[in-house]
């Protein structure tokens, strides 16, 4: 892989309009596909018989350790993640894009027509047999990076990996390596810009939500800043968890929250709420969808769910042998304060107000009433009074709620 380079001196004139264009792309905020549709269509204007490309570029996600995209001169782009692994997979091992970061290698030119032997890489053969005729690849860092270090592939620094391929009849001639190289610190920058946005976005996302981490993006970053909302609060959490802590031992009882929570998160965002924070044990939710029936139904849908997934999940695990906890749900809707508290080093996006008090409150009731989930009458009006899946449980005085709350269960039938 090369360190980016500034041309010094005048480029030629195609290479020129290519860097013009990838500066004002990323100067813009467009987006990765954006940039490299542009790319790719500009090089074929201007002569240069580009007829496939694939674009890998480093990521920073919990999840994903790269992005891939692959763009043909027929249907555009696609779009892929590679999801981090223990170990690499086999086509990336043999792939000629491995071969550069493990290599001193700083570019890699096969001219498939004229490749008679078959290659180590399969890719190439694939390539050559399907009438292609040109293959280059090349790569650029995107932060600084010691030279005469070694690279380790399984934790590469920020870059990006690019192989260009052409159906030319001479594939490419010099003149077109020449641009295209030319333009590569111009088309890494561009790339880097829009990255650095869409990491932004997603680990705001994965932190604190993607509603409130799109919040924090657009600017609602003050502290103190707050927005009044009607909305349902959830609170979850697991039954038994602070025994089974004390019987697992530190990474079982990780693993056993990671898919209890991935479970109920899903559930959660798939109905259209947003997870606030997790606590313990336990998480807080938040369902606004901009109308008190359907953020009650969204609701009331999402705790069926749970009900049946966990339900299937605990069956399977008491198979194995495995710990299966229950799960308890309160959940109260009205009007919140929803936004930046804390102070001015740290802040957190959340919701404060009584009806976050009175869910909390509500969560406290499990126990005294032998029921897993329990439902303000709030709530229960917001879905609608004629609801046979919703039980009264009678009336009840709760701590620091001045009068007495009728208070409901779901029943999943």
């Amino acid at each position: 892989m090369t360190e980016p380079t500034i041309p010094q001196m005048p480029v030629a004139a195609t290479g020129a309009r290519v860097a013009e264009r990838m500066l004002k792309m990323g100067l813009e905020g467009a987006d990765q596909v954006e940039i490299l549709e542009g790319y790719c269509r500009l090089l074929v204007d201007l002569g240069i018989p580009l007829c496939r490309l694939h674009v890998a570029q480093s990521a920073f996600h919990p999840k994903f350790g790269g992005v891939g995209f692959d763009w043909n001169r027929t249907d555009g782009i696609e779009y892929q993640q590679y999801e981090i692994t223990e170990s690499p997979a086999e086509d990336w091992i043999k792939s000629p894009l491995y071969h550069l970061i493990t290599s001193s290698d700083l570019e890699m030119r096969v001219r498939l027509k004229e490749m008679n032997e078959t290659s180590r890489f399969p890719l190439l053969n694939e390539l050559r047999d399907t009438g292609f005729t040109d293959y280059f690849a090349a790569g650029i860092f995107l932060s600084r990076v010691e030279q005469d270090v070694s690279i380790d592939p399984e934790n590469t620094p920020e870059g990006v990996l690019i192989s260009w391929t052409s159906d030319g009849p001479d594939g490419f001639s010099e003149e077109d390596l020449t641009q295209i190289r030319l333009a590569m610190p111009y088309l890494g920058l561009a790339l880097k810009s829009a990255s650095n946005h869409k990491m932004a976005r997603e680990l705001l996302g994965v932190y604190l939500g993607m509603d409130a981490g799109n919040r924090v993006l657009s600017g609602e970053i003050q502290r103190g800043s707050l927005e009044k909302i009607d909305a349902v609060i959830c609170y979850f959490d697991l039954i038994g968890f602070t025994s089974l802590s004390e019987q697992l031992g530190g990474e079982a009882i990780v693993n056993l929250l990671n898919v209890y929570f991935g479970i109920a998160v899903n559930i959660i965002e798939s109905h259209g709420g947003n997870v606030l924070k997790f606590m313990g044990d336990g998480l807080m939710a938040m369902f606004d969808l901009g109308d008190d029936r359907a953020d009650a139904e969204a609701t009331l849908t999402a705790a069926k769910d749970m009900i049946q997934q966990f339900g299937d999940l605990n069956v399977g695990r008491a198979a194995q042998g495995l710990p299966a906890p229950g799960f308890t749900l309160a959940l109260h809707n009205g009007e919140v304060f929803y936004g930046n508290i804390g102070a001015d080093s740290r802040l957190d996006f959340t919701v404060i107000g009584p009806a976050v008090n009175q869910t909390a409150r509500l969560s406290d009731m499990h126990r005294s009433l032998g029921q897993n989930i329990i439902v303000s009458s709030s709530l229960r009006n917001a879905a609608g009074s004629d609801r046979g899946d919703l039980v009264s449980m009678g009336r009840y005085m709760l701590r620091s709620v001045p009068e007495p709350q009728e208070l409901f269960t779901l029943y999943p039938g």
